[in-house]
């Protein structure tokens, strides 16, 4: 390049040199920030990747939470969710946007488990798990109990005495299983399906001491609510204080305040049903004994109303015997009256002499045959001879009857083309000729038009 007569050089970057610069100034410039908004246009491949928009109410910026940061994450992200998420500033190069590389995500105004909690609840509600008419009714009295739960520890210490000491002698079967961390749930839940398997149990208690939300999490996990879900065993949900609530408590069949209270709800006391048993079974004696007083009042009342049943049953017979004689009597007086009437009807068709009328009957019969066939034949001819003259009729417009007079038909070959005029042939084309009987293939030598003449 020339300017004011001296050569002046100049550096151009190609675009990718460019996107090349800035992208490093802007990871260099910002490898690490806190950024507030509100997530929008959310979308997650089959890949597994979260790419979403952060905005406020003036500006947005793309975002990306990689599968690998996006699996720690407690809740699901959604459009319109208020998020503080970390991380670093890129560019993407192909189009030439910078964007969010993002690290953690977390909701504003709200912990993360408590979101996970609000969704899953929400979520499992939707599909029916916590639905009242499918929960399994508690037996009231229990031979074979299961608890799952941590095989150390106060709580499986507490609910043993507690039930010892409402109902001794009762089968108390322990699945050890770990109530806190992350696979906590998945032991929890194969404790369920092996009781299930078994069927050794009347009825299963799931067991935990209190705790803050992390602590009690294994209880709040998807898997452990449908494993609850999928249960043919009734199952008593006891977790935390009477104050926590966790997803199993709702999919349970039923819950209790505390694991304490869980032995008391699952079997009852036996002295208070010793008593019970007692108290009902003197209010049975008592009420059989009045009930069946009162029957023999009433049946010693009918007695002097009714009399002797022999007796009764005694006058039954001899009207029944009575009632059976007017029955035979009036049969016998039916059937000689329908005897005379039969005798009466008989005299008056011999009267009539059937068979003579029967001979005339047939002679009316051949005559009328011989009329209708005489008709019949005058019919027929009639109209045989209109077919005739019909056909005859039919015969002169038909196209082989105008043959037959020594007229043909020309067809070009090898289309068909029924030949009207001779410029519709030329020198050399092939003609089909139908005559009366049978038809000629010609090949036209010379045409003449209708002024030439034939």
């Amino acid at each position: 390049m020339v300017v004011e007569g001296k050569l002046s050089l100049r550096y151009v970057l190609t675009v990718t040199e460019l996107t090349q610069e800035i992208k490093s100034l802007l990871e260099e410039r910002f490898p690490g920030v806190w950024v507030e908004g509100e997530i929008s246009n959310l979308r997650i491949p089959p890949s597994g990747h979260l790419y979403f928009t952060l905005k406020d109410d003036f500006s947005q910026i793309r975002a990306v939470l990689f599968r690998t940061q996006a699996r720690s994450l407690r809740f699901l992200p959604e459009d319109g969710l208020h998020v503080i998420s970390r991380g670093r500033v890129s560019l993407y190069e192909k189009r030439g946007d910078y964007q969010l590389i993002l690290e953690t995500v977390e909701p504003k105004g709200i912990g993360a488990l408590q979101l996970a909690f609000l969704q899953l609840k929400e979520k499992l509600e939707k599909e029916g798990l916590f639905a009242q008419d499918r929960k399994k009714t508690i037996p009231m009295i229990s031979q074979r109990i299961g608890i799952v739960t941590s095989p150390t520890g106060a709580v499986i210490r507490d609910m043993l005495h507690v039930l010892a000491r409402r109902f001794e002698n009762l089968h108390i079967l322990v699945y050890p299983a770990r109530v806190q961390g992350e696979e906590a749930w998945r032991e929890i839940a194969r404790g369920i399906e092996y009781f299930n398997r078994e069927r050794k149990v009347d009825v299963l208690i799931i067991a935990r001491g209190g705790g803050s939300l992390e602590d009690l999490w294994a209880f709040n996990e998807e898997g452990l609510a449908r494993a609850i879900f999928r249960s043919r065993i009734p199952i008593i949900s006891a977790v935390g204080h009477e104050t926590d609530y966790t997803i199993s408590d709702f999919v349970a069949d039923l819950r209790a305040p505390t694991p304490s209270a869980a032995a008391e709800l699952v079997v009852k006391d036996k002295r208070e049903l010793k008593n019970t048993l007692y108290h009902l079974s003197y209010r049975l004696e008592s009420q059989m004994a009045q009930t069946l007083q009162e029957l023999r009042t009433d049946l010693n009342h009918l007695r002097k109303i009714l009399g002797s049943p022999r007796k009764t049953i005694e006058s039954y017979f001899l009207r029944i015997d009575e009632l059976l004689g007017r029955l035979q009597r009036m049969i016998s007086w039916t059937i000689e009256r329908c005897h005379e009437k039969n005798l009466h009807i008989s005299r008056a068709l011999s009267l009539q002499s059937p068979k003579g009328r029967l001979g005339h009957q047939r002679l009316l019969s051949l005559e009328a045959s011989k009329r209708l066939e005489q008709h019949f034949n005058h019919t027929i001819g009639i109209q045989r001879e209109r077919l005739k003259g019909l056909m005859g009729r039919l015969d002169s417009l038909s196209p082989l009857a105008i043959l037959s007079r020594g007229y043909s038909i020309a067809r070009k070959m090898p289309n068909l083309e029924i030949l009207r005029d001779a410029a519709q042939v030329s020198r050399g084309d092939q003609v089909e000729v139908r005559i009366h009987r049978g038809s000629l293939l010609c090949e036209v030598r010379e045409t003449k038009g209708p002024e030439e003449g034939y």
